[in-house]
């Protein structure tokens, strides 16, 4: 892994955005895509620029099982807010929160997903070590799933809604086998409740008790960490 260790996140924004405009200038098409507070710097970054994303797709890590893509705290009306309404991608593909038949959906992303190979996968990661919604105790190998939240990340979300029982439950994810496939990883992490989580994906060993630990099996990842973030990590 590459380790860039940055002021805050706002700078981390910025390097971000070098990896974005860097693989689209190399012929990338696909952009894996994730949500949360953590890549919203890289977001207002690439939103204010001028690349142009008209000829790529977007494909994002996860959706809330049981959200209308129309809800406000769907991931949907997030990437709405924050990205595809300053730019517009030739088509973006987001799980289905509502659908019925969970078996289908999951299926259809799958497809999509061995469609349109993700070029460069973008990821936060979870104060437990979640990738995507892929909680501890995840296979390495698993594809799109269904997942039921675990208490941390449940609480770690609520900060989003205005009570913390409005809070889904479940959520559709790409499987950390689906996250490895990327040509490219960039994983984004800031903030002292962090710390744990990063030394653990990076120095630690390769366990599912730690879900990103998965990332040491990739042969291309970077990740952007600010100080407070990288404090654990030993050179």
């Amino acid at each position: 892994m590459k380790v860039i260790i940055v002021k805050d996140a706002q700078e981390g924004g910025k390097k971000a955005f070098k990896v974005f405009q860097k693989a689209l200038k190399n012929g990338t098409n696909v952009f894996g895509l994730a949500t949360g507070s953590t890549p919203l710097t890289t977001y207002v970054q690439l939103a204010a620029s001028d690349l142009d994303f008209s000829e790529s797709i977007s494909i994002n890590l996860d959706e809330y099982i049981g959200l209308q893509a129309a809800d406000p705290q769907s991931y949907h009306a997030y990437m709405q807010k924050n990205l595809f309404r300053f730019k517009k991608f030739k088509h973006s593909f987001l799980p289905n929160g509502a659908a019925k038949d969970v078996q289908a959906e999951i299926k259809r992303y799958d497809q999509l997903l061995v469609k349109y190979p993700v070029g460069l996968q973008l990821l936060g990661i979870g104060q437990n070590g979640h990738i995507g919604f892929n909680e501890p105790g995840s296979s390495f190998t698993e594809k799109t799933h269904k997942v039921a939240l675990t208490e941390s990340t449940i609480q770690a979300n609520s900060r989003f809604f205005d009570n913390v029982v409005d809070v889904p439950r479940f959520a559709f994810s790409m499987g950390i086998g689906s996250i490895l496939q990327a040509k490219q990883i960039l994983l984004e992490a800031y903030g002292p409740k962090k710390a744990a989580a990063v030394v653990a994906m990076i120095q630690g060993p390769l366990s599912e008790a730690c879900p990103a630990s998965a990332l040491q099996q990739h042969p291309n990842v970077i990740v952007i960490a600010d100080v407070a973030a990288a404090a654990k990590l030993k050179y």
